[in-house]
């Protein structure tokens, strides 16, 4: 690839630059021993959970991650799968819309219990959780993170999911998150990313009627080091991001706009810029399974504007 050294390793299918700045001390891999490695694959009874991400991790080609976040956080991997949703967060709202479809599997991209490894302890005696769990319990719901190995797929499979459906999958290369595309404002941009991804309001620095051809899509929480980089290595005119840690990557390039760089920044919110990306998932998935029914439930914006 073209990329330099630094980029390489964050797109390296996102999951290095997971494991580089967020895996560390991770659970072993699925917590389920015929998930191993990648490899040597068990034959696990049809229809259970666990065939349903052995099937999965098969289909991706998933490589063997040493540590990863991709575990079962609830339920047994034995259980018999009435019916699957895929979603950004395992929400209380949506543990409650899963029930009423009869699904009782959750694919979740992100945490579950609020934090990066799920760690239950990670606020001592924490009573939302205790209830939180409580309610998966009952209603015997398995809840599994799929965030690494969807970021290994090529392409990334939330990366793809968001330009699909923008619109702009044509424009994507596997291994970039560079889309060289024809050019528009940046205020265009911002407003057919609100309406295509189905967001109420993004934040821009820059100048809104700046032409950008050359996009860096970036969605999800890649870290300031990595946005900063890829504006260095790859000289975007647009840098669209999921959030940004505002003393960092939202100083960037401010400065660099004090500076004479025309570039600029779009800022779509965490949830709802990935949320696509678990949407695919639900699509790419369901001709690869039959008599399990396959829904997608947006876990939406937790935010509101006033």
């Amino acid at each position: 690839m073209h990329h330099t050294n630094v980029l390489h390793a964050h797109l390296n299918r996102r999951a290095l630059f997971a494991r580089a700045f967020q895996l560390s001390g991770a659970s072993a891999m699925l917590s389920i021993p015929a998930l191993g490695a990648g490899c040597g694959f068990t034959t696990p009874e049809k229809n259970t959970v666990e065939y349903v991400m052995d099937l999965i991790l098969k289909e991706v080609s998933a490589p063997s991650f040493g540590k990863t976040v991709d575990t079962l956080k609830s339920g047994s991997g034995s259980t018999k799968v009435t019916g699957i949703v895929t979603t950004m967060f395992a929400t209380v709202t949506l543990i409650r819309e899963a029930v009423k479809l009869n699904a009782n599997f959750i694919i979740a991209h992100e945490p579950t219990f609020y934090n990066h490894q799920d760690d239950k302890d990670w606020v001592k005696a924490n009573e939302v959780l205790k209830e939180k769990q409580a309610l998966l319990d009952k209603h015997k719901i398995a809840v599994w993170r799929f965030h690494d190995y969807w970021h290994s797929y090529n392409p990334d499979g939330v990366l793809y999911g968001v330009a699909k459906q923008a619109g702009w999958q044509q424009y994507v290369q596997p291994g970039s998150v560079i889309l060289q595309m024809p050019a528009a404002t940046v205020g265009d941009i911002a407003r057919h990313l609100k309406s295509s991804l189905g967001i109420q309001q993004v934040r821009v620095i820059g100048d809104v009627s700046q032409l950008c051809s050359r996009i860096a899509l970036m969605p999800g929480a890649w870290g300031g080091q990595a946005q900063v980089s890829t504006a260095e290595s790859e000289k975007p005119d647009l840098l669209v991001v999921g959030e940004v840690h505002e003393w960092e990557t939202a100083e960037y390039i401010r400065d660099a706009r004090a500076l004479g760089k025309n570039i600029a920044l779009v800022v779509l919110g965490h949830s709802v810029s990935e949320e696509p990306g678990m949407l695919w998932l639900a699509e790419w998935l369901k001709p690869k399974l039959s008599g399990i029914p396959v829904t997608h439930i947006a876990s939406e914006n937790p935010f509101t504007w006033v």
